[in-house]
């Protein structure tokens, strides 16, 4: 999943508005211009489309986590720079202070199994030895679940 993808669907699965997402961009650090936002949010194939780099996905990350659950003290992280999905996963289970069994809930509501094993070797580190990459497949389902879980009114965007 390309950044634009991760941050339409989420976008549309917590049903946030250009303001909001600006203010949760700004709480991780970054102020996009009007444009900027509606190039990230855009379509591929829209010609107003504009990539999201992977520092912007982080910094929005990192925003949510800050709205969802408010400032830590201390320093605040720096964005990766550097993105995927087994980082994207976890900034939103941490932002949405989800448990294990809270993720396995929301997958079913996408139909999508996993083990506990399995989750779990997403959040280890990449030397660990039963680490696993979280392939598109995973998050896609994932935010599907949150989709369903936040919108129950809507039908799933594919």
């Amino acid at each position: 999943m390309t950044n634009n993808d991760v941050l339409r669907r989420l976008r549309y699965a917590f049903e946030y508005n250009n303001n909001t997402m600006s203010e949760i961009m700004a709480l991780g650090g970054q102020t996009p211009s009007r444009e900027q936002m509606i190039g990230w949010i855009s379509k591929d194939d829209e010609s107003d489309f504009g990539a999201m780099a992977d520092v912007d996905l982080a910094r929005f990350l990192n925003g949510l986590i800050v709205h969802k659950r408010g400032r830590k003290e201390g320093p605040q992280p720096e964005p990766e720079q550097r993105m995927n999905n087994n980082i994207i996963f976890r900034k939103l289970k941490i932002a949405l202070d989800f448990k294990d069994d809270d993720i396995m809930a929301v997958m079913a509501l996408a139909d999508f199994r996993l083990s506990k094993p399995e989750l779990s070797a997403f959040f280890r580190r990449a030397d660990h030895k039963h680490f696993r990459v979280c392939q598109d497949q995973v998050l896609r389902n994932f935010i599907k679940g949150l989709q369903l879980k936040f919108r129950p009114d809507t039908q799933a965007q594919e």
